[in-house]
């Protein structure tokens, strides 16, 4: 049975860890608050200039001069598989969960008989993925910025036009946790090399599409806004990501901080008991004294 010291030293521990606990949460709380505003005004952007791109890329798609970008090498043999998740801990499952996403889609794409390349962004899913997979590229860091913003995008949609340009894969996939709701990020892909067209069997059945006219052509517009699209949905990628991210770290130290509680209650009612005992006993050795005499 452990000595009274021993149960106030334990004690006097869970407390302080409660306070940091506790803290942390507040702080996840202040942050999360910024990084879900951000998420949300992302989004509408991110969703009207790719429906804006899959319209223009309607009438060119097929044809011999379309954008790499968006008809791909025409191979679907080397994959790429860009991981965003956080250069922290402390979050629960959130960084795992986008792990084993990963870990699932590269599995099944090396079944299959593809050849994967693996593009981690953040320190957690490089540390996750190393562990299995050996052909990991580069190591693009978050940690030491206040937020996210578009040029850390722009450095990594940089950094993936570049090995497409150099014919180091032919498929990109992005596996993110998109922001739910404060207690649930779904862990989620989406393919950003080529971009994935509308299928046209279904929509045939559907109203007739408007006819655009564009000026400059079609060709110099996707030239110039797949790349920016790609800086664009990596953006939105990394917000929602960094949004789920303080949801589930403020999650997961609300319930450390009630399991603290709980323990200091358990061992508060056990010195109690353990000191009620050791009173009780010097009692007993008194009054038998007492008796002897």
């Amino acid at each position: 049975m452990p000595s009274l010291k021993d149960l106030r030293g334990r004690i006097n521990s869970v407390k302080s860890t409660r306070k940091i606990t506790a803290a942390m949460k507040m702080v996840a709380a202040s942050k999360l608050r910024r990084a879900q505003s951000a998420a949300e005004a992302a989004r509408p952007y991110a969703q009207q200039m790719e429906a804006m791109l899959l319209r223009v890329a309607a009438n060119v798609s097929g044809q011999p001069g379309a954008p790499r970008l968006l008809a791909g090498n025409g191979r679907d043999q080397v994959h790429l598989v860009i991981a965003i998740t956080a250069d922290r801990g402390l979050a629960g499952a959130f960084n795992s969960s986008v792990g084993r996403q990963a870990r699932t889609l590269v599995r099944r794409l090396l079944a299959e008989g593809k050849t994967v390349k693996i593009l981690p962004v953040g320190r957690k899913g490089r540390d996750f993925l190393r562990r299995e997979f050996k052909d990991v590229q580069g190591d693009l860091l978050l940690g030491g910025r206040k937020g996210i913003e578009f040029a850390q995008a722009q450095l990594v949609a940089d950094q993936v036009i570049a090995m497409f340009d150099e014919g180091k894969f032919d498929v990109a996939t992005v596996v993110y946790n998109r922001f739910k709701s404060v207690i649930s990020q779904v862990p989620t892909e989406m393919q950003l090399i080529p971009l994935p067209l509308p299928d046209q069997t279904a929509q045939e059945g559907g109203p007739p599409r408007a006819m655009y006219e564009y000026e400059p052509d079609e060709e110099t517009i996707l030239s110039r806004l797949l790349p920016r699209n790609l800086a664009v949905q990596l953006y939105r990628a990394m917000l929602e990501s960094n949004a789920g991210f303080y949801g589930s770290q403020m999650t997961a130290m609300d319930n450390a901080t009630r399991n603290a509680g709980e323990m200091i209650n358990k061992l508060t009612l056990k010195y109690n008991r353990t000191r009620q005992a050791n009173i009780t006993k010097e009692l007993i050795e008194i009054i038998s004294g007492a008796e002897a005499v």
